[in-house]
């Protein structure tokens, strides 16, 4: 575009400035939020993640006819292919396979620990979390650890029964199959920031194998920025079933949080930005982007009445995490020894679970991996300055700490709004100035590379 010098032109300009300076907040609010860009390599990846193979992957797991946290794990019972201890064996064995696939990119790994006796476990007994580690390329940003989750134990009525058939297909070998077939998928590309594809057991005796793995990872000082936890992922074949929907719980007031924040969040209206519900509006930021065949929607609430799952050990060790759900579970199908009662098919079986809807889930869950393993760090010590009063909102930050933001983005939304509203480019700045009442909105900023990766938005702390 050619701009000409001239005086008139000169006097249109500065006349257009000080009309735009003057308009009223609410008009310059009316940008919208800004759709994230979909990267082609990423929207290509997802189109390998195969219905086909995630029914084979469940097949397989139903096939050790339990997976009860207590079964059987010796020699004998791995090489008849009955117990937990084969299908560790086997899940440690798809991960090896998909890394020599790749040139040996995956660390395959396993977390093992004693787990005493406690009210559904009568004996000590060895739990195993099976993981594959795709590390990634930028030094700095590999220290950056997102993480996607399924338990591969399973149960039948009694919690106790270590030789009762408990097929386990939805509850959680849909998870399961979650995590492996991300694996498979993304293990053929390259990332900046480092991907774990992780299957935990003792999910059924109290969430034993994710605490111990969060509990573990803590110690380490691991940077995990992400945790999406698959349990429950089938698509149920039963009416009211929804499959172009998958719920997301996330937690609001993360555990841990002191009394002064308590009080700041109360003061401000934070409750509905934690970082795990951070995480959830990337969920499904990122499902718009890439188009996938199921929609997230947005549970606010840790998890489902009378139950729990995994990503909650996640959050009580300090992180973010989310839990994906299908949207209407069928209770007869969980947690149910295999009959026919009256006329209703009881048992978690794998004629009742949809393949091309776990498929979906699968594709869901590998777009927010890749993003977030492709995005630079996030914006650091987010403020809004609050030292008088003032109609407009100045919002500071430190640079992402692996230098590769090539700018940063202020996000806000109506603070009755779930989702966010209006979004401004910013460019590669640290300080900006909006004319939005922070009275009336929540702010966020996140940080974006010259591809257009975003980091997960950071809301700000108020600066007097």
């Amino acid at each position: 575009m050619i701009f000409y010098r001239s005086a008139p032109f000169v006097l249109a300009l500065e006349l257009l400035l000080q009309i735009l300076t003057v308009l009223p907040a609410a008009a310059q609010q009316a940008q919208e939020l800004r759709p994230q860009i979909s990267d082609l390599k990423i929207r290509a990846a997802l189109k390998e993640i195969s219905a086909a193979q995630v029914q084979s992957d469940i097949e397989k797991l139903v096939s050790f006819q339990t997976r009860s946290t207590i079964s059987a794990q010796d020699a004998a019972s791995i090489s008849a292919g009955r117990g937990i201890g084969a299908a560790r064996e086997w899940i440690k064995s798809e991960f090896e396979r998909y890394s020599r696939d790749c040139g040996g990119c995956l660390e395959v790994k396993t977390d093992s620990f004693t787990q005493p006796v406690s009210e559904r476990v009568p004996a000590p007994v060895e739990i195993t979390n099976v993981y594959a580690v795709l590390r990634g390329t930028n030094p700095e940003d590999a220290k950056r650890i997102v993480l996607v989750s399924g338990h591969y134990d399973s149960r039948n009525s009694d919690t106790l029964d270590t030789r009762g058939v408990a097929p386990g297909a939805n509850d959680d070998g849909s998870g399961t199959a979650v995590s492996l077939e991300c694996a498979r998928v993304l293990s053929k590309l390259k990332f900046p920031g480092t991907i774990i594809f992780l299957t935990v057991a003792g999910e059924e005796q109290g969430l034993y194998g994710s605490k111990h793995f969060a509990e573990f990872a803590k110690s380490q000082g691991w940077d995990i920025e992400a945790v999406l936890n698959n349990d429950i992922v089938g698509g149920d074949k039963s009416p009211g079933q929804d499959s172009k929907v998958v719920r997301v719980f996330s937690e609001s007031i993360p555990d841990g949080t002191t009394e002064a924040q308590l009080r700041m969040i109360r003061a401000l209206g934070g409750e509905n930005d934690s970082p795990s519900r951070e995480l959830a509006r990337y969920v499904a930021q990122t499902g718009r982007a890439y188009e996938v065949q199921v929609s997230p929607t947005l549970e606010f609430r840790r998890d489902r009445y009378l139950r729990g799952g995994d990503h909650i050990s996640f959050n009580e060790a300090g992180y973010a995490a989310v839990r994906f759900t299908e949207f209407r579970e069928n209770f007869n199908r969980q947690h149910q020894n295999v009959r026919s009662e009256n006329g209703i098919e009881y048992g978690d079986l794998p004629e009742f679970v949809n393949y091309d809807y776990v498929a979906n889930v699968a594709r869901l869950n590998a777009a927010t991996l890749a993003e977030l393993a492709s995005a630079p760090g996030p914006p650091r010590t987010v403020r809004v300055e609050t030292k008088e009063l003032v109609n407009d909102s100045t919002l500071v930050w430190e640079p992402s700490s692996d230098g590769r933001a090539s700018g940063y983005e202020v996000l806000w939304r109506a603070t009755s709004a779930p989702d966010w509203e209006h979004s401004q480019s910013m460019g590669k700045v640290t300080r900006a100035t909006l004319p939005v009442s922070k009275d009336n909105v929540i702010f966020a900023v996140e940080a974006i590379d010259e591809a257009g990766h975003k980091s997960q938005p950071i809301v700000p702390v108020p600066e007097r």
